[in-house]
């Protein structure tokens, strides 16, 4: 499957927050979703591309993957299992 046609559920803009927060939210978002849905995370913490694969190996989701554009990074996640 290509990024460009990944069509998340839901969008979640962290824009100006760093770790540990973008982490956070994604958890905290990903509780509310349904399993299969996918998140499109934008960040601009250059964290969040090591990070977020990391989180999903730990907590069984699927990272989908990313991209950067104008120092903005879009990550892609699909619940696969209740949090």
């Amino acid at each position: 499957m290509k990024l460009e046609d990944i069509k998340p559920d839901v969008v979640h803009d962290v824009v100006g927050t760093f770790c540990p927060v973008p982490i956070a939210e994604t958890s905290k978002v990903m509780k509310s979703m349904q399993i299969g849905q996918v998140l499109e995370l934008i960040a601009d913490d250059p964290g969040v591309v090591e990070d977020i694969p990391a989180w999903c190996n730990a907590t069984g989701q699927e990272f989908l993957g990313m991209y950067e554009e104008d120092g903005e990074y879009h990550l892609f996640v699909r619940k696969l299992k209740e949090l």
